[in-house]
């Protein structure tokens, strides 16, 4: 017997086992698949090719999970991109943006965008470093027990109120636009030219299927704003080796503090008797007990096929029911021959652009309009695309001469509607729109499609398959104002426990979200141990 059986061997849950593991608990990490990472893994995709499979940046990744699992130690180097972003145009112009170099290059297309750049990006880095403060905290948890167990989640509540209390009103009220806004409204207040619109407002509809019109998108244009690399806020960067690097590292050091890890070994039950969670069945049948169980899944994975709905209050049943999901995401993989030559920028030399994100999206018309297609038809016609060819920074991922890139394509709805003309099933279409993804960058790199020597397809219905990204959502839920903070995944259980006793989650579906941040297993892990001290587990 152990003490902890973690459910799937994800960053998260790698994270969470590795704390657990050094505070002196026996954890077992069992993993669905043959290897640990979840979305974050690198593998061979066409032969002599290798790159990130599903996510394939990096940024968000806590410095302090870094540093507590000692991961530069385990093997883990980022490196920075040469260029932030790159925005090229269908006019044959592009935009570049990066540290030092925003400035002079939003100029060339408005003198007040680029007076207005310095207001907007202080007044972001304020909100972003007050809220960043508070991604390692468990959320205030809306209690439905009595003052005692209230008064706990006060302090809580009247402790954030302190550090929102030092923002002055006018920031108080930014705060609050950031949050109830749309990207586009909230854009428009600061900025009047398209290309820094787009390229700013991109991070609101990434990974959400929304147009940056929707309220709400403000505030995952936020979330993109957490993260840093090697100590510089705002920057990203790769992991030499892939995302899988970053697994790897975190594999090994769990192992070195002692956990388990079982791959090959999904789980198809949660075992509960008289209330309490106490272990699971494997897919094979085997059962494995523990003093409690936590779980890295998708929380409508976890409450939808593993969990008895009986053992749950129906109104809790029914709220996971309607937990939002599916970002609206096509990923692809490409192995070429040569790098792109762009319109705007011509030539295959490597080039800084060459290792920035490549964004395809012209404007937040443009996105507005790719939502409104993909609703109305399955996938837009004219789809927003962010290409990385990570092979310029790390020449181990492709034969010397040749590169990989990441496709991170947008918007596709994340389920077909039945009765789809030509089926209603993703595996009927992911060719056909594989071909329109090739071609939308085509368009902008005459000559791409033809350096394609092979290509990987995840398609919304794929990634669910895979990695358990229900409706190919990668954050494990949407980053929408009923689905953050206190409320992730719903008010009561924002604690990272949830309404059977001894069952735990540690996964992106609770605060602070997604992305490959490490920090749901962190304070999971936090919690356990605090209910562990306090004899609150079997």
């Amino acid at each position: 017997m152990t003490d902890a059986v973690i459910i799937g061997g994800g960053h998260n849950g790698l994270v969470c086992a590795y704390y657990l593991a050094k505070a002196g608990l026996k954890v077992t990490v069992l993993e669905k698949r043959g290897v640990v990472g979840g979305a974050a893994v690198t593998e061979e995709f066409h032969s002599g090719f290798r790159n990130s499979v599903a996510a394939y940046t990096v940024s968000l990744l806590n410095p302090k999970v870094i540093r507590d699992l000692d991961l530069p130690r385990h093997g883990l180097n980022v490196v920075e991109r040469r260029l932030s972003n790159f925005l090229p145009l269908p006019d044959g112009d592009f935009l570049k943006v990066g540290p030092g170099r925003t400035r002079a290059e939003v100029a060339r297309f408005s003198a007040r965008d680029a007076e207005a750049l310095a207001r907007y990006n202080d007044r972001l880095d304020i909100i972003a470093d007050l809220l960043r403060d508070l991604v390692l905290e468990t959320p205030p948890n809306v209690s439905a027990g009595g003052w005692i167990s209230a008064i706990p989640e006060m302090l809580k509540s009247a402790t954030l109120g302190k550090r929102f209390s030092g923002l002055d009103m006018d920031l108080r009220r930014e705060l609050l636009d950031i949050f109830t806004m749309s990207a586009a409204d909230y854009l428009d207040a600061y900025f009047e030219s398209d290309p820094i619109k787009a390229i700013l407002g991109f991070d609101g509809i990434v990974g959400n299927f929304a147009s940056p019109y929707t309220p709400g998108t403000a505030y995952v244009l936020l979330h993109h704003c957490f993260g840093e690399v090697n100590g510089k806020k705002g920057v990203w960067g790769h992991a030499i080796g892939g995302m899988g690097a970053i697994t790897q590292a975190m594999a090994k050091a769990c192992i070195e503090a002692g956990a388990e890890i079982r791959t090959d070994t999904g789980v198809a039950e949660v075992i509960i008797e008289n209330g309490r969670a106490i272990g699971v069945v494997t897919e094979a049948g085997e059962i494995v007990r523990g003093r409690f169980v936590v779980s890295n899944l998708n929380p409508k994975l976890l409450y939808g096929k593993l969990v008895d709905r009986a053992a749950v209050p129906a109104g809790f049943a029914e709220r996971i029911d309607r937990w939002k999901c599916g970002s609206g995401t096509f990923r692809m993989n490409v192995a070429l021959s040569e790098l792109p030559s762009f319109t705007a920028l011509p030539g295959r030399e490597l080039a800084e652009h060459h290792t920035s994100g490549i964004v395809i999206a012209p404007s937040l018309a443009y996105m507005d309009r790719a939502y409104i297609d993909a609703r109305a038809n399955g996938w837009s016609a004219q789809p927003i695309v962010e290409m990385l060819i990570p092979s310029t920074l790390d020449d181990s991922l492709a034969p010397p001469g040749q590169h990989v890139a990441s496709l991170f394509c947008q918007h596709v709805a994340p389920e077909l509607p039945a009765g789809f003309p030509g089926g209603s099933s993703w595996d009927d279409h992911r060719e056909t729109v594989a071909d329109l993804m090739i071609a939308t960058v085509d368009a902008y790199a005459p000559g791409f499609k033809a350096s394609v020597l092979g290509r990987q397809i995840n398609s919304p219905l794929d990634l669910e398959r895979t990695f358990g990204l229900v409706g190919g959502d990668i954050f494990h839920g949407a980053l929408s104002l009923n689905q953050i903070f206190s409320a992730r995944p719903m008010l009561g259980h924002a604690d990272y426990r949830g309404p059977v006793k001894g069952l735990y989650t540690c996964g992106s579906g609770t605060h602070p979200g997604g992305g490959v941040t490490g920090a749901p297993g962190h304070n999971a892990a936090r919690e356990i141990l605090g209910d562990v001290k306090r004899k609150r587990v079997a």
